[in-house]
């Protein structure tokens, strides 16, 4: 299958979008509706969540984005407190609350305490509109402190997505790579779980999750490197691999054209840019009563 250009690509974008203040259009002949699984509030210009939110809405539409998840406050903090975990999630329930058709938001977790973390589960999610779990880099993922996290979201089905890094010169302290979530997922193997990143070095870390059946791989956040996504779909089959663009981290358009220009099959383009995250999240948002 032929690649697309560069020209094509912001073509192909430029048509699909709709309004940049609006929802996209849907229904638009040759429109690919595109769900983004990782975005930060961090990176954006704005004096408050929702002046943040409000230009990631701005530049997603620019590109045709359709829905955006959203998770984690600012500034980054590697191993937050419980206090600090509740203004963070604060911050993006004021983000997403002003966007309910356009984001979602996901409940940002610190295995270190295991039951304030399970409370703002319940605060966020169960009590409250967040759909999703972020875990970041305060305990590896193979630690037994996860488990209570994972198994109070399955009961939800809420859904489930834990960083993964392989560092050249060392991970932070905490911090998972694809064989401790791996670990995780062996251990809840009915539970579907997502891996961040692919682990970043992401021929390593498909290679960690790829018998998994359990495990999704999220490509967002590393450089556009031509063959990821072509040994996401080889390896681990089209129906694992889930667009992300790290934003605002990284561009939307850089993060989409590893989708864009890959060689695979368009039935495989639609399942990693919305077909994947779609039926992952149904059952949540349908028990919500959130509109897919």
């Amino acid at each position: 299958m032929r690649s697309l250009s560069r020209r094509e690509l912001l073509a192909a974008a430029a048509a699909s979008s709709a309004a940049v203040r609006g929802a996209p259009a849907r229904g638009a002949a040759g429109k690919l509706e595109i769900w983004d699984l990782h975005c930060h509030l961090e990176g954006f210009e704005g004096n408050t969540p929702g002046e943040k939110m409000a230009a990631m809405v701005r530049f997603a539409g620019r590109v045709g984005i359709d829905r955006l998840c959203v998770f984690m406050g600012y500034p980054f903090d590697y191993d937050p407190t419980p206090e600090t975990m509740r203004a963070q999630n604060d911050q993006v329930l004021e983000a997403v609350g002003k966007w309910p058709h356009r984001a979602f938001g996901f409940v940002y977790l610190n295995p270190n305490y295991p039951e304030a973390s399970l409370r703002e589960f319940d605060r966020c999610v169960r009590d409250g509109p967040m759909v999703g779990v972020k875990l970041w880099v305060a305990r590896r993922a193979a630690a037994p402190e996860l488990d209570a996290i994972i198994e109070r979201a399955a009961a939800l089905r809420a859904v489930i997505f834990q960083h993964t890094w392989f560092k050249v010169g060392g991970n932070l302290p905490g911090e998972s790579t694809p064989i401790d979530l791996a670990a995780l997922a062996r251990r809840h193997p009915s539970v579907e779980i997502i891996c961040g990143h692919s682990g970043a070095d992401w021929e390593r870390g498909i290679r960690a999750v790829r018998e998994l059946k359990n495990v999704s791989l999220d490509l967002a956040g590393s450089d556009p490197t031509s063959g990821f996504v072509e040994m996401a779909v080889r390896e681990a089959g089209p129906e694992r691999v889930i667009y992300g663009s790290d934003v605002g981290g990284r561009s939307f358009a850089s993060q989409l054209g590893k989708v864009m220009g890959a060689d695979i099959s368009g039935a495989a383009r639609r399942l990693i840019l919305s077909g994947n995250l779609k039926r992952m999240m149904g059952p949540i948002l349908r028990a919500k009563g959130l509109p897919l």
